[in-house]
């Protein structure tokens, strides 16, 4: 559970807030008894805040990879891969 402070109490702890969050958990800042605020990491800020790939862009990368490396795929890389089970035998009713 992460801790919880007050604005107020946040002005008169910092120093001793710094030091926790340092080691990992992150502190949530309160105004009136709403949360309004988090205090986290740079470990954690930078975790949160890298570029990821959507899945359009890593496609594209991937293809571009292939064909920058003259790969070929064909059907027969791919044999063997999915299960040919059909599944179970249903009766349906009506």
């Amino acid at each position: 559970m992460q801790k919880q402070f007050s604005i107020a109490e946040a002005k008169n702890k910092l120093p001793s807030i710094i030091h926790y969050i340092e080691k990992g958990p992150c502190v949530e800042l309160t105004r009136r008894g709403k949360r309004v605020a988090i205090l986290l990491s740079i470990q954690e800020y930078e975790r949160l805040s890298r570029n990821y790939a959507g899945f359009w862009d890593a496609l594209s990368a991937f293809r571009q990879n292939i064909h920058d490396e003259d790969i070929e795929i064909s059907d027969l890389d791919f044999e063997g891969l999915r299960d040919t089970f059909t599944g179970r035998e249903v009766e349906l009713r009506g």
